[in-house]
């Protein structure tokens, strides 16, 4: 069975992080999801208080086939604050692995990490000024290499559907979004 971590904290964008990991789990991935604040509960980015599995600490020294950033501009800030996080998405990046960040989280946490080195990339209108790689901006969900990157809450299901494609195979995400009425 395929593992993701998807983290969270107080600010995150709802909307992508329950999408991420509502879709994942239909496709029968088994998601962690880690706050990395010092409660489990978080206030996401429109006041809907969100519930880890476990604290960020829990996660240091596993192995994921996918860490997937939601954003919201004050939850990306947290995730890109914590060290155990960090550690995590640089030998996600370092050993091949999949990593991806929707909205704010390509600039916020991916760029600033130096994970979107020599990489196209896409996020939210709002931070595309930062963005190292613009080339790729316009579209809605990129996908380079072993990074994936997408604009925001209205592009959440069709991010998730390619995780699931590049995790689980083409055939399962078109299930799973059929399944859904999705595109």
């Amino acid at each position: 069975m395929k593992r993701v971590l998807v983290p969270i904290a107080d600010g995150t964008e709802e909307m992508e992080a329950v999408c991420t990991i509502d879709i994942l789990r239909r496709a029968g991935v088994e998601v962690t999801v880690a706050s990395v604040m010092e409660q489990l509960q978080v206030t996401a980015s429109r006041g809907v208080k969100l519930v880890a599995d476990v604290p960020i600490a829990a996660c240091a020294g596993e192995v994921y086939d996918l860490i997937a950033l939601p954003g919201g501009n004050d939850g990306a800030l947290h995730l890109r604050d914590s060290a155990p996080l960090t550690a995590l998405l640089t030998a996600q990046a370092a050993e091949g692995r999949l990593y991806a960040a929707i909205c704010a989280a390509p600039v916020v946490v991916l760029q600033h990490h130096g994970l979107l080195e020599g990489r196209r990339a896409t996020c939210h209108p709002s931070f595309e000024q930062e963005l190292r790689a613009p080339e790729a901006v316009a579209q809605r969900v990129v996908v380079d290499g072993n990074c994936i990157t997408s604009r925001g809450p209205g592009t959440v299901i069709e991010f998730a559907l390619r995780l699931v494609a590049l995790l689980c195979g083409e055939e399962q995400a078109r299930a799973v979004g059929a399944g859904m009425l999705a595109p």
